[in-house]
C-alpha cells in the first residue's frame, strides 16, 4: 500500500499520539516510590560528621543528590582522610587518582568519572557529567579537561604527609606492588612461613629510622608504616531518601594505595559502587573493589529488594556471591573486605559486612533520620579480614562462619 507524504505524516502523528498515550498510561500504572514520611541519609562511617549538613538540605526541601554532595565533600576536603580526595594516598607513581559515580532517582540519570588528577570534588564532577553531557562516564585527562571547562579549580591533591608516606613505601616496600596475581587468581601462591616475627620487628625498626629521615612526625610514624606494609582502601558511599520518596546515591574515593596508574575499582562503576532506583531503593559499597565489580554488588542488592528481599537479606546475598566466587575458600576470603550500605524506598535500611570487626571496633555504618548515629552492621564472618599483602606470622585472628 502506498501513502502520500501528507497521509504518512498524518498516520505518523496519530501513531505518535497513540504511543504517547500508551507510555503515559504505563507511567501512571508504574509503581510509585512510597515515601517514608521522613528524610533519611545512610553512609559509610567516615561520613558521620557531615550527615547533619546533608540532612539540613533535605529538611529544607532540597534535592537528594545535593544533600549527598554536602556529605561526601566533607571527606573529599579533609587532608587527614587519606582515602578520599585531598590527601588521598597516591598510585605507585606518586599521583593521587580519584574516582566517583552518582545516580539521581527523580530523573534516572547517572554520571561517573575515573582516574581523575588534580580535581578535589570528583563526586560533584560526576554530577556535572550527568547534568551537562550526553555521556555517563568520563575518565583521565578528558575528565580533567571537562572539569576545568566547567570551572573546577585544579590543585595538587598530594599533601606533604601523603607524599612522605609514599616516599616511605617507595624506599622500603615498592616491590610489594599490585601487579599480581591476587588471591582470586588460580595462580596465586600463598606465602611461606619463612618470615619470622623478629625479622618483621627489625624491618619495622629500620622503617621507623627512615620515616624519621623523611620527616614524618613521631606520632604518625607507626600509622605510616602500617599503610606501607598494608596498603589501605577507602571510600565514602552515601544514599539519600526524602520524605516524599525521592532517592539518590553517590560514591567517591581515591582508591587503593600504591595502585597501578589507571586502576579503577568499583567506585566509578554504576551498578557496582553505587546503584539507585527510587522505585525500589539505593545501595553502595566500600572495600575490595575488584570483588564487588564481579558481582555488580549495588545493582544486585537493589534487584534483590525488587524481588522482595529485605535490605539485610539483599546485602547478605551479595556477600555470599563473593564467597561463591572463591568457592568458600577461607584461606583466600580472609583477605577480602566488603561492606554494603542499603536504603529501601520505605526507609528500611541496613549495613552489611563480610567481617564483624572486633568487640572494641565493630563494623559499623552511619545513619541520619532526624538524629545522626552509628549502627552496627550485620556480618557474614566473625573477626577481621587479614590485611594485604599476607604476613603469616601476624595472622592471629580467628575466623568462623555464622
Amino acid at each position: 500500500m502506498k501513502f502520500s507524504r501528507r497521509e504518512f505524516i498524518a498516520t505518523s502523528a496519530i501513531g505518535s499520539a497513540s504511543l504517547a498515550l500508551d507510555l503515559n498510561a504505563q507511567s501512571n500504572n508504574a509503581p510509585k516510590a512510597a515515601g517514608p514520611g521522613k528524610n533519611i541519609l545512610i553512609c559509610s562511617a567516615n561520613g558521620h560528621n557531615y550527615l547533619d549538613r546533608g540532612h539540613a538540605v533535605l529538611e529544607k526541601g532540597g534535592d537528594t543528590l545535593d544533600a549527598i554532595m554536602e556529605v561526601v565533600r566533607g571527606p573529599e576536603e579533609d587532608p587527614e582522610d587519606d582515602s578520599v580526595g585531598y590527601g588521598g594516598l597516591p598510585n605507585e607513581e606518586g599521583v593521587v587518582e580519584l574516582d566517583s559515580c552518582c545516580m539521581h532517582g527523580p530523573t534516572r540519570l547517572a554520571g561517573s568519572v575515573g582516574g581523575v588528577h588534580d580535581i578535589m570534588h570528583v563526586a560533584l564532577l560526576a554530577k556535572t557529567v550527568m547534568e551537562h553531557t550526553g555521556h555517563v562516564m568520563l575518565v583521565g585527562e578528558g575528565a580533567k579537561r571537562f572539569a576545568v571547562a566547567h570551572g573546577f579549580p585544579t590543585m595538587n591533591l598530594l599533601t606533604e604527609h601523603s607524599r612522605k608516606v609514599w616516599l616511605l613505601w617507595k624506599e622500603t616496600n615498592s616491590n610489594q606492588d599490585w601487579w599480581g596475581p591476587g588471591p582470586a587468581s588460580p595462580h596465586f601462591k600463598f606465602p611461606t612461613n619463612g618470615t619470622k616475627s623478629e625479622d618483621l620487628k627489625e624491618r619495622i625498626r629500620e622503617m621507623e629510622k627512615l620515616a624519621e629521615q623523611i620527616g614524618i612526625e613521631p606520632e604518625r610514624r607507626m600509622a605510616a608504616i602500617h599503610r606501607v606494609l598494608y596498603p589501605p582502601t577507602g571510600t565514602i558511599n552515601c544514599s539519600a531518601l526524602k520524605a516524599n520518596g525521592e532517592m539518590s546515591g553517590a560514591t567517591t574515593t581515591s582508591g587503593l594505595a600504591w595502585k597501578i596508574p589507571g586502576r579503577c575499582g568499583d567506585s566509578p562503576i554504576i551498578g557496582a559502587g553505587c546503584y539507585c532506583d527510587q522505585d525500589v531503593g539505593s545501595a553502595g559499597a566500600t572495600g575490595s573493589g575488584e570483588e564487588n565489580i564481579k558481582i555488580a554488588g549495588a545493582h544486585t542488592i537493589v534487584e534483590n529488594m525488587r524481588h522482595g528481599m529485605s535490605p539485610k537479606e539483599a546485602g547478605m546475598d551479595a556477600l555470599k556471591r563473593i564467597v561463591r566466587n572463591y568457592n568458600g575458600d577461607m584461606a583466600r576470603l580472609k583477605y577480602v573486605s566488603m561492606k554494603f550500605y542499603i536504603l529501601r524506598k520505605d526507609g528500611e535500611h541496613a549495613g552489611v559486612s563480610m567481617w564483624s570487626g572486633t568487640k572494641e571496633a565493630p563494623s559499623k555504618f552511619a545513619i541520619h533520620d532526624g538524629t545522626a548515629r552509628f549502627e552496627n552492621a550485620a556480618y557474614l564472618y566473625e573477626g577481621e579480614p587479614q590485611e594485604w599483602p599476607p604476613m603469616p606470622e601476624l595472622q592471629t585472628s580467628t575466623y568462623s562462619t555464622l
